[in-house]
């Protein structure tokens, strides 16, 4: 019997903030792939090593968590005074689909990186020596996102002292600006409420701060759940029971914020929304074993994706979390003590994050122009990938 060949395609494995994933320019692609379809995403399933049902990605590039189990694909822009378009696609691990409903914060902080180096930002906008600011269009979202990449001797400046809670080595910081993250012409807050009753069949009712900024979310107290807010991965992943509520919590979250119609339209769904609870600030160990104290923190935010418990934040949800913290009133807010915040520093399983944000009431409701933070990019390998030349 004979075999098609293997094919390979120009491909970068590169660490965005506390996640990783494969990066293609995107006329580098198959042409068949070029284009938004059924060989673009069996492309990348094949890449990543999905679907797998021994979920471990064994035979792709995955490294079979929610933070492994992405690809991103770049190109020029097409959008005027953006440097290129970012497109994200999150690869599930057990099934055959790629969730594009969503953006990866994390790895938006590698897309500068990897833009300018792959030569799709005009060389006059790179200095020799500084920051060069790339505008990037988020194609997933249709939102602007600024990154500020250092430069060194013309090239990207990788290395530095910038340590992020959640990756084992410094690296150099990265800029990250998320300019008007929530949805154009919709309300922040879907429901219109800053606080809802989130009623939830089997499991119970909840009071919850349901926001579209950065990515839709869904945040409860842990009080109310029966968590203390400072748990760490294992206190939940280890649960099945646990990730079953949070999945039916998500769900009917879900239908709730309008962004499907019925609960079973989750499961094809798995990017958004997350679902997350916080607490007030207390002292805890990372899962690096490091004393976090309370007086570190302004909250504890725990947050959920694809079904697991993160090991540190997502990027998106970090916007979230900063956005809900500058509208006094939210579950976030008054975890965080309250009043009006232009930044806030939560604890997550790994460490802490600050992130800021700018908001105020434009025409009756609230708006939130920025969401800043501070993250780091590395490539880890590049190359080409190789899939069977059947793939698509």
């Amino acid at each position: 019997m004979t075999h098609v060949a293997q094919i390979k395609i120009p491909a970068t494995y590169i660490r965005g903030g506390t996640s990783k994933g494969v990066f293609f320019s995107l006329l580098d692609l198959p042409k068949p792939a070029q284009v938004a379809g059924a060989a673009r995403d069996a492309l990348l399933l094949r890449v990543i090593g999905s679907p797998d049902p021994y979920g471990k990605q064994t035979d792709g590039m995955g490294g079979a968590t929610s933070s492994t189990s992405k690809t991103v694909i770049v190109s020029k822009a097409t959008k005027a005074d953006h440097d290129v378009d970012y497109l994200f696609g999150q690869v599930s691990i057990d099934k055959p689909f790629v969730d594009w409903s969503g953006n990866c914060g994390n790895l938006s902080a590698a897309v500068g990186s990897f833009a300018i180096t792959s030569g799709l930002v005009d060389s006059s906008r790179i200095p020799e020596n500084g920051i060069a600011t790339v505008r990037i269009w988020q194609a997933n979202i249709s939102k602007t996102i600024i990154a500020q990449v250092p430069i060194t001797n013309g090239e990207v400046q990788e290395t530095g002292d910038f340590e992020l809670d959640g990756v084992t080595f410094p690296a150099a910081e990265i800029g990250v600006e998320f300019i008007s993250p929530s949805a154009d012409g919709e309300s922040m807050f879907p429901t219109g409420n800053l606080v809802d009753e989130l009623e939830v069949p089997g499991v119970g009712t909840f009071q919850a701060t349901m926001i579209s900024a950065g990515i839709p979310t869904i945040f409860i107290k842990a009080e109310d759940i029966n968590y203390q807010g400072t748990e760490l991965q294992d206190a939940i992943n280890s649960d099945q029971k646990a990730l079953d509520m949070f999945e039916t919590i998500r769900a009917y979250g879900a239908v709730k914020m309008g962004l499907i119609d019925d609960i079973k339209e989750a499961v094809s769904r798995q990017h958004t929304p997350k679902v997350a609870f916080v607490a007030k600030p207390q002292a805890y160990t990372t899962s690096s074993n490091k004393e976090i104290a309370a007086a570190d923190i302004d909250l504890h935010v725990r947050a959920l994706s694809m079904g697991k418990l993160h090991h540190a934040m997502m990027g998106t949800a970090a916007v979230a979390i900063g956005a809900a913290a500058a509208v006094p009133g939210t579950l976030v807010n008054l975890a965080a003590g309250g009043g009006e915040r232009a930044d806030v520093t939560f604890g997550h399983p790994s460490g802490t994050l600050k992130v800021g944000a700018e908001a105020a009431i434009v025409k009756g409701e609230w708006a939130v122009s920025k969401a800043t933070m501070s993250r780091s990019a590395r490539v880890l390998m590049e190359g080409w990938v190789r899939i069977p030349g059947d793939t698509f």
